[in-house]
C-alpha cells in the first residue's frame, strides 16, 4: 500500500492535476495516481480510500470511471464482496487510442463540411480544410504508431 510520504502524495496530486488537464476528474487522477505506485500492484477499494482520505463513493465512482477508459482493471481478489484493483497493463496505450480514436472521427466530419462548401469561395473553406488536414494526419499517423507501440509493449512482457 501506499505510504503517506510527502514524495508519494506529490506524486498523486502532480498525476491528479494530469489529468485534469486532459479532462478528466482530479480523484480520477488522484485513484490513478495511487495505483501506479502501490506496493501491491492490486489494492481494495477500502485501501485507495485510506490513503486519498476520500469517499468510498467517490472513490468507487471514479474507479470505474478509470475502467471504462481503460487506465485500470478489477483486479481478482479471494475475499467475497471487495473490490480490487490495479492499474492495467497497456493502459496508457488505450487512454491515448480511445483519445485518438475521437480525434481521427472529426476527419470524417470536415469531409462533410467541406462537401457542404463545394463551389463556394476558397477562402470558407480554409477553416475545414485546416481540420481535415490536422485530423486526417492524426486518423493515419497514429495508427501506425499505436501498431508498433502495441508491438513494443508486447515484445517487453
Amino acid at each position: 500500500m501506499v505510504g503517506k510520504e510527502i514524495g508519494e502524495r506529490h506524486f498523486i496530486e502532480d498525476i491528479a492535476l494530469f489529468c485534469e488537464q486532459m479532462g478528466l476528474p482530479r480523484m480520477a487522477g488522484r485513484v490513478l495516481g495511487v495505483l501506479l505506485i502501490s506496493d501491491p500492484p492490486s489494492q481494495s477499494l477500502n485501501d485507495i480510500c485510506d490513503c486519498l482520505q476520500a469517499s468510498k463513493s467517490s472513490v468507487s465512482t471514479m474507479a470505474r470511471f478509470l475502467v471504462g477508459e481503460g487506465l485500470i482493471e478489477q483486479a481478482p481478489c479471494l475475499v467475497p464482496r471487495r473490490d480490487y484493483f490495479r492499474f492495467r497493463t497497456g493502459g496508457w496505450l488505450e487512454f491515448m487510442r480511445r483519445r485518438m480514436e475521437v480525434m481521427a472521427g472529426l476527419h470524417d466530419i470536415a469531409d462533410r463540411g467541406l462537401s457542404l462548401l463545394d463551389g463556394k469561395d476558397d477562402s470558407l473553406k480554409s477553416r475545414l480544410e485546416e481540420a481535415h488536414d490536422v485530423f486526417e494526419f492524426v486518423d493515419t499517423e497514429f495508427r501506425g504508431w499505436f501498431e508498433r507501440m502495441g508491438q513494443r509493449s508486447r515484445k517487453q512482457r
